[in-house]
């Protein structure tokens, strides 16, 4: 079977050009009597879903047979299908060097980790950074912009709509703790979410005592149980948390659904006095105007999506417009669907009751990946006119789904699925018409919407984010043009 030649995608604002091909052998030395198998350790990754071998890198004094000087231009958002033979696996490595912008930077491929990987400048004191992620079964490498994880949104203006930008996110965000396997949904803290990217939080709760009106408590909790197994943990200190990452942090914002959950006889509408009362009332602190509102007017601020219904007097807010992006009839389990607002539209589908159909999640995410690419947003216009035209709406993406009764349908388990193939579905397809991989679809801004997530941050694996903030680049040069 033929070998595939290498396609380079380049998803940055910046003109690549292929400067120099180099081949090294990495071939490990083998010790009198023993095998290959005693050399190289296989590892289990639980984001690859499968054992195989670290990637080869080029140890120092490696033999090079092969270089050869190019000239092969990439076009910022473009993808070039090249001649270039790709690396065998385990027997040699490809050193690309690449030239931006008057700045040289080198790649060797496959990268050492079954993961992205920043390139090697070359030049002094470069101005750019990049990051790559290598699709050896396909012989795709992606190249995007190596985003600040923790300011990401500070690239932006501040006229863009929240709702054009691609923002990655987690489900059920704080429920990191020890806890029930088919509860627990994320691998690390909601500080060490947001450090790394992520600006959309899912949260449920419980109130604690919604009798009382001068009681703030709201339990964290995922469906009828709680987060952790060692005590209860509350909105309370996970707000703390999102307001000490803003403040180091004001370019950023937090898009933040909530809805009510758990056992008890507690309703919405005490649900939303609550918030209102005790927590959302700084309109400086929350934006909890009921539309989307643009990037300037949500930094250094938590913007709220209700997944609630609203106490009487809370339809009177902001001149009878009633509080919050309302999000409360959420389609349950669904593909795609379109909350009354017109605000919210989502993919869903939860119900993975075997392991046969996570092929078919997996569609329904990349199908709605497509709809929010496709969106073209208007940047010149005020959304708090007395009319403004409406804009696109959050796409909101779930790349989760359990089933307590199945091991295989677990989160961890169904991200170890979702997860990668997201990835390669965003490195190879997302708003690509031509070129390996092209869906023909319209290109539009190419937005992601925002896409959900468990398990993210998982050893380190950071990807999904990085490939998900890179999309934002179709934005940015439009803003800069």
């Amino acid at each position: 079977m033929a070998e595939t030649p290498l396609i380079i995608r380049n998803l940055t604002p910046n003109h690549f050009e292929l400067k120099a091909i180099e081949r090294f052998e990495t071939l490990p030395t083998v010790a009198s009597g023993q095998g290959l198998s005693n050399v190289t350790k296989n590892f289990t990754s639980l984001f690859s879903n499968k054992t195989s071998s670290p990637a080869p890198t080029v140890p120092e004094g490696a033999k090079r047979f092969s270089h050869e000087e190019v000239s092969y231009g990439i076009e910022p958002l473009k993808s070039f299908k090249s001649d270039i033979k790709p690396p065998g696996p385990n027997i040699h490595v490809v050193r690309l060097t690449f030239e931006a912008e008057g700045e040289q930077h080198q790649l060797d491929a496959p990268c050492p980790e079954e993961r992205s990987t920043v390139l090697t400048p070359i030049t002094p004191d470069p101005r750019f950074s990049y990051t790559a992620i290598y699709l050896p079964q396909h012989s795709h490498l992606t190249i995007y912009s190596s985003a600040n994880l923790q300011s990401w949104m500070s690239k932006l203006k501040d006229e863009t709509p929240l709702s054009a930008l691609s923002i990655p996110g987690t489900h059920n965000s704080p429920t990191c703790h020890k806890a029930l396997p088919s509860v627990r949904c994320q691998a690390t803290s909601p500080p060490e979410q947001l450090d790394n990217g992520i600006r959309f939080f899912d949260i449920r709760v419980q109130p604690e005592a919604p009798e009382d009106p001068s009681k703030d408590g709201l339990i964290l909790v995922h469906s009828v149980f709680p987060i952790s197994l060692t005590g209860n943990k509350y909105l309370r200190d996970l707000i703390k948390e999102v307001f000490t990452f803003l403040d180091r942090n004001p370019s950023e914002t937090v898009i933040m659904s909530i809805k009510r959950e758990g056992p008890g006889s507690a309703t919405d509408e005490q649900l939303s006095r609550i918030l209102r009362d005790h927590y959302a009332g700084d309109v400086h602190r929350w934006f909890t105007a009921p539309r989307i509102p643009t990037l300037g007017e949500a930094r250094g601020q938590i913007v709220l999506i209700r997944r609630f219904n609203l106490e009487g007097r809370l339809h009177d807010e902001w001149e009878g417009a009633g509080w919050c992006i309302d999000a409360a009839t959420w389609a349950d389990n669904t593909p795609n669907a379109t909350c009354p607002s017109g605000d919210v539209c989502v993919q869903d589908f939860y119900e993975v009751l075997e392991t046969e159909n996570i092929d078919k999640k997996i569609q329904y995410s990349q199908d709605h990946l497509s709809r929010a690419a496709q969106c073209v947003c208007c940047l010149d216009q005020d959304p708090s006119s007395s009319s403004p035209e409406k804009g696109q709406p959050f796409f909101i993406n779930f790349l989760t789904a359990s089933n307590f009764w199945k091991v295989g349908c677990w989160p961890d388990r169904i991200a170890a699925k979702l997860n990668p193939a997201i990835v390669e579905y965003l490195c190879r397809c997302h708003n690509e018409v031509e070129g390996e991989g092209g869906d023909g679809k319209v290109v539009g801004d190419g937005s992601t919407g925002i896409v959900v997530c468990d398990w993210v941050g998982y050893k380190g694996n950071w990807d999904i984010v990085r490939c998900v903030v890179g999309m934002n680049a179709r934005l940015e040069m439009r803003e800069h043009a």
